[in-house]
C-alpha cells in the first residue's frame, strides 16, 4: 500500500485479511452479542457474510469499483441474521462511495467510511446505539479526522481502527 492508495487488488487483500481475523475472533464476537436477541451468533453471522463478500469480490476482475460493488452484492446475497445485513450495508456504503474509482486515496477512505455509516444507519428501522452501529461511526469520524489533517491511507485506516477499538470497548 505504501500509504498511498487503495486498489482492487489491494481491497481483495483487505477482505481476505478481514475475514480471516473475524474468524480467529468469532467466539469472542458472538460472546459480544447482546441487542437485539443475546443469541451469541453475530459472529458466526457477520463471519458468513463476510464470506460472501470475499467470495464474490475474488471473482470481480478490475479496479477498485468493480470490486467495491462485487463484495457488496456478495455481502447481500449471503448475510446472515441482522449483523449480516447491517454489514452488508456498510459494504454498500463503501461500494456508493467508490462507484467511480479506479482507487482510493485518504479522502476517499474517509468518505467511504461516511457513506458506509450512513447506509448502515439508514438500513435499521431504529438505530440503538451501543451496537455495531456505534462502532462504524466512531470509525468514520476517526477516518474523516485523519483524512482532514493530510494523513495518508494507512493512516486514516488506523485512525479508523483506533476509533473502532475505542468505542468497542465503550459499548
Amino acid at each position: 500500500m505504501a500509504g498511498r492508495e487503495i486498489t482492487g487488488a489491494l481491497l481483495k487483500d483487505m477482505l481476505r485479511g478481514a475475514a480471516e481475523v473475524l474468524d480467529k475472533n468469532k467466539e469472542r464476537v458472538n460472546a459480544l452479542n447482546v441487542f437485539p436477541v443475546p443469541d451469541g451468533d453475530t459472529g458466526t453471522n457477520m463471519g458468513l457474510t463476510l464470506t460472501a463478500a470475499v467470495r464474490e469480490a475474488e471473482n470481480a476482475a478490475g479496479d477498485l469499483s468493480k470490486v467495491a460493488a462485487a463484495a457488496s452484492m456478495g455481502s447481500l446475497m449471503g448475510a446472515r441474521g441482522n449483523s449480516g445485513v447491517i454489514l452488508s450495508q456498510f459494504f454498500r456504503g463503501v461500494s456508493i462511495a467508490w462507484a467511480d474509482k479506479s482507487v482510493a486515496g485518504p479522502k476517499d477512505v474517509a468518505q467511504a467510511f461516511l457513506e458506509a455509516t450512513r447506509t448502515a444507519y439508514r438500513a435499521v428501522m431504529k438505530p440503538v446505539e451501543g451496537t455495531m452501529l456505534t462502532v462504524v461511526r466512531i470509525a468514520a469520524k476517526e477516518a474523516l479526522v485523519a483524512a482532514r489533517r493530510g494523513s495518508d491511507v494507512e493512516t486514516v485506516l488506523k485512525a479508523a481502527l483506533t476509533g473502532a477499538r475505542t468505542a468497542l470497548q465503550e459499548t
